[in-house]
């Protein structure tokens, strides 16, 4: 358990956390199904970044014990959850927790993504991106940043109507226990 502010973790966050790993592994594992599974892969982030969002310490947490457990599901997904995925949300979370403004999640966000996809390409030289050259070029970084963004951003927009939509709910849920 970690202190941040003299708060610790609760039991509450740390079985969310557990969940929200499960589905990340989950997800990051239909990646093995052509088709469908690679639409799936993607929303691997998605439970990683719903984690930091609640505390970056649960956020780590979560990407670790996904990493953990993708070493049993899928291991061959060992290449793409730990740096593009994973990382991303992880990024994002983080990114919000330290300064809650879009530009700052997606910046975080694009930096881990981009420092994620070269240090597999260029640091393993393992093909993440298919034919591209794995030895080092500019251009490839530059496109792999400019990539990086957009994505991110995207996934930004996404997490901030997620955001909006559950803490409706949680309001609307709150009213309705306090009438009760």
């Amino acid at each position: 358990m970690e202190r941040k502010s003299g708060r610790l973790i609760t039991s509450r966050q740390l079985i969310l956390g557990a969940l929200l790993s499960s589905i990340a592994a989950l997800f990051q594992s239909a990646g093995a199904f052509i088709g469908i599974g690679y639409a799936l892969s993607m929303l691997a982030t998605l439970p990683i970044l719903v984690a930091a969002f609640i505390s970056i310490p649960l956020g780590v947490l979560s990407y670790m014990t996904a990493i953990l457990l993708l070493g049993v599901l899928q291991p061959s997904e060992l290449w793409i959850f730990p740096f593009t995925t994973g990382l991303l949300g992880l990024g994002i979370g983080i990114g919000f927790k330290v300064r809650n403004h879009w530009v700052v999640a997606t910046s975080f966000g694009a930096i881990f993504l981009m420092l994620g996809i070269s240090v597999v390409l260029y640091g393993f030289s393992y093909p993440i991106l298919g034919p591209i050259s794995s030895s080092f070029s500019i251009v490839v970084l530059l496109g792999i940043l400019g990539f990086s963004f957009f994505y991110s951003w995207l996934w930004v927009i996404g997490g901030i109507k997620l955001r909006q939509r559950i803490q409706g709910v949680v309001k609307a849920k709150s009213k309705q226990l306090e009438a009760t």
